[in-house]
């Protein structure tokens, strides 16, 4: 962009690991890079997105909004020295403001204070990576910081246990549901059901099955299952997602004489993982270690109850009774009941998915993440900086 010739005319700086994969993390990057593009076109700001590990200049669709920005190909070196020049290139605009989406990126932001004394610095968190003191050089990074932002209160509750960010510059921040999943929502008969979905009682889970990341709790599900399928007449588990840690489930699945009632269906697009969505009966995901849980926010979308442990940020989205229902972590009893409860009363099913498809409309939706994000980003502008 142009070099800005008002000192009155403000300037956003995203950083982000990545932009434009699969996950969680990447899923909420592209929403509030997409969030931070409208405030700045709103405000007459200007604004950069940088990624470290997308490649090239690119852009990313959300909704009927296009976002362009830069990749680095992992170039670390290129993509802090990129991020400094911006900052030293815009150090007289008012405001100047720079997001690091993740905690990592914190420390290339406090370098860009060095060329630019007046820029804020607001810092993302999502979960796990804040569970544990991050190395010093990070977390002096991050306490420099002049906002951290958390999707859930667990999440907050990390940033000032376990990194000791102070309590006044912690605001949580909840992850909002992309917009095309409301849309999707609305024409579900259209919505394309992949191969391999399979007839009968449905439930499902989406994630990524990685070894890193089985706290997600597939195999209990799969285990779950294998203790209902006599109770419950044809009843199946449908894991949307890849990762290397399918060939374990695959192995969970056969040895408990499941495997025809376990289908893993990967590469799906964005319209099948809906139809998917659309045609199941329950979604669960018994992970402990979510940060937030934006897949949630995707079966409440499609009037699904939602099935979590007591744990992480699961406790903020699923509300035991009114959405859906909260189980101990790691408690097979309990998710076996949880889950049967549900498939045995079709009342509770419908009111506990009405329930939550009328939360994610009202609390979840884009625009209140926008707006929440304008007001924390001028709140940081408008306090003093702290070291």
């Amino acid at each position: 962009m142009p070099p800005q010739s008002s000192s009155q005319v403000g300037h956003i700086i995203g950083l982000f690991p990545e932009l434009l994969g699969i996950g969680g993390v990447q899923e909420a990057g592209r929403l509030t890079a997409t969030a931070m593009n409208e405030i700045a076109h709103r405000r007459g700001w200007s604004a950069d997105f940088l990624s470290l590990n997308d490649s090239g200049e690119q852009s990313l669709e959300v909704g009927q909004k296009s976002v362009a920005f830069r990749g680095f190909a992992r170039a670390k070196l290129s993509f802090v020295l990129s991020a400094m020049a911006r900052a030293r290139r815009f150090a007289n605009a008012q405001p100047l403001i720079v997001l690091a989406a993740h905690p990592n990126l914190a420390v290339p932001a406090s370098w860009m204070r060095r060329v630019a004394p007046r820029l804020k610095i607001a810092v993302m968190s999502h979960g796990i990576e804040v569970w544990q003191p991050l190395p010093l050089a990070r977390r002096r990074a991050l306490l420099r910081a002049d906002i951290a932002l958390a999707p859930s209160t667990d999440t907050a509750r990390r940033l000032t246990g376990a990194q000791g960010v102070s309590g006044e510059k912690v605001h949580v921040l909840p992850w909002p549901l992309h917009p095309s999943f409301l849309r999707l929502a609305e024409s579900p008969a259209a919505l394309p059901l992949p191969p391999g979905f399979p007839q009968g009682r449905v439930i499902l889970t989406v994630g990524r099955w990685a070894s890193s990341e089985r706290y997600k709790g597939t195999d209990d599900l799969i285990r779950a299952l294998a203790r209902l399928r006599e109770r419950i007449a044809g009843l199946h588990l449908v894991a949307v997602g890849g990762g290397d840690d399918l060939p374990r489930l695959r192995q969970i699945a056969a040895d408990l004489d499941v495997a025809d009632r376990v289908q893993f269906l990967e590469n799906l697009s964005r319209e099948q993982i809906a139809a998917c969505y659309a045609h199941a009966d329950v979604f669960a995901l018994p992970s402990t270690g979510e940060g937030f849980g934006l897949v949630f926010l995707e079966a409440m979308a499609f009037a699904k109850p939602v099935v979590g442990v007591e744990a992480g940020g699961t406790i903020d989205v699923v509300e035991d009774g009114a959405n859906g229902l909260l189980v101990p972590p790691h408690n097979l009893e309990e998710l076996s009941q949880a889950l049967e409860r549900l498939f045995l009363d079709d009342s509770l099913r419908a009111r506990l998915g009405q329930n939550g498809a009328g939360i994610v409309r009202q609390r979840y939706r884009f625009e209140v993440f926008e707006a929440a994000l304008d007001e924390m980003l001028l709140n940081c502008c408008s306090e003093s900086r702290t070291a």
